[in-house]
């Protein structure tokens, strides 16, 4: 491992009725005015919305609502939430939702202190804010891990770029289960893969058996939902896999590879496509072609996570038969495995797609603009 610093901030109060319990007594470290952000509006169907309402009333907050974070968030919504907060001076922002909200309010919470733009301020300036609205999550889709670093992945639709932005981190994370269990199966199953994707991401800048156990984890517990969608047990172990993949703790010392994400993002800039689901397409196909440039890691990885036996094969043998393990898996799951499966226009320009994608380090080889073209063609 490398020498590291490590904190993470955020409090978290993870299990069955914790929002109940707790939310109201921390309402009181904050002042009057609580922004309450939210996506399409299913919390409203679920009874989340009414029991949050209820512990903000009973607090005597003045609640300002902030509807309508899409899954992929835009700069122009964070701009939109930005305004809102000025102009009514919230002291607390509370996001209710998966990732997208998340991400949506850290930005938020960032641009509302600041007047200068935060996109160019973070891109061109190469300056991160230093000031912000607190900040707090109730998260009722797992699969980001956006609630405990202060990441985002904001869409500038004006720039055709879906990018990384830095805003606010959580002081308090509530990870209810039961929260997720209205939310519709593909959603939670494409919530879960993003968990798999983040954790093989770091997995391959160096492997190690903790991200080994979370992915096993995410893999078991999928299997189970798919036959028991309602366990308790499963959903809570997948929320704190997702929790675990993106806190920091797994990629600490590491140098990590988020190739597949990056390449998702562009997609998702020129597409608008499911992010998890656009994530299934492009991984297998990607790894093929960093396979043979580290085939030790990729045989470490189908021995100790997909459980295949090493007996009577050469190591790349043992190593493209974990990738396709992992491609048989995503089938399993019905998850997508094409893009035409996904649903991206036949007509996307894909090349503008690889000459827009930020090209990583990568913990196997760097990547060419040429072979991300490719990459992108063998996805049709």
């Amino acid at each position: 491992m490398n020498n590291f610093l490590f904190e993470n901030k955020t409090k978290v109060y993870f299990g069955k009725g914790g929002v109940k319990e707790y939310l109201g007594c921390l309402l009181e470290h904050y002042g009057d005015t609580v922004m309450l952000a939210y996506g399409g509006g299913s919390i409203k169907h679920n009874g989340v919305y009414d029991e949050i309402v209820g512990i903000l009333n009973a607090e005597g907050k003045r609640i300002v609502e902030f509807p309508g974070i899409m899954p992929n968030p835009t700069y122009a919504k964070v701009q939109e939430g930005a305004k809102l907060a000025r102009e009514n001076h919230v002291d607390l922002i509370l996001a209710v939702g998966g990732g997208s909200v998340s991400d949506c309010c850290k930005v938020v919470s960032a641009q509302a202190k600041v007047d200068e733009d935060l996109w160019e301020l973070e891109n061109t300036k190469r300056t991160r804010p230093t000031a912000f609205i607190p900040l707090g999550t109730i998260v009722t889709v797992f699969g980001t891990g956006s609630e405990m670093n202060n990441g985002a992945v904001i869409t500038h639709e004006e720039k055709k770029i879906k990018g990384a932005l830095w805003g606010a981190q959580a002081d308090f994370a509530f990870l209810d289960p039961t929260y997720t269990l209205s939310v519709p199966m593909k959603q939670v199953i494409s919530g879960a893969f993003d968990t798999l994707s983040h954790a093989m991401e770091t997995y391959f800048g160096k492997p190690d058996e903790n991200n080994e156990a979370v992915m096993r984890s995410v893999i078991r517990n999928i299997r189970v939902l798919l036959t028991d969608k309602d366990n308790y047990e499963a959903r809570s172990e997948l929320t704190w896999a997702s929790a675990m993949a993106e806190n920091g703790i797994l990629k600490i010392g590491k140098v990590t590879d988020f190739q597949c994400h990056m390449i998702e993002h562009q997609l998702g800039a020129y597409t608008n496509c499911n992010h998890g689901a656009g994530l299934a397409v492009i991984h297998p196909v990607l790894y093929r072609h960093l396979l043979p440039a580290n085939t030790a890691r990729f045989a470490r990885f189908a021995q100790n996570v997909w459980g295949i036996d090493p007996a009577g094969k050469s190591e790349l043998k043992l190593a493209q038969a974990g990738v396709e393990a992992l491609a048989a898996f995503i089938k399993e799951i019905g998850m997508p495995t094409t893009f035409a499966e996904l649903g991206v226009p036949a007509d996307t320009d894909l090349k503008a797609v690889a000459d827009s994608t930020v090209l990583t380090g990568g913990c196997c080889k760097k990547l060419s603009r040429e072979e991300l073209l490719d990459i992108l063609n063998e996805c049709k």
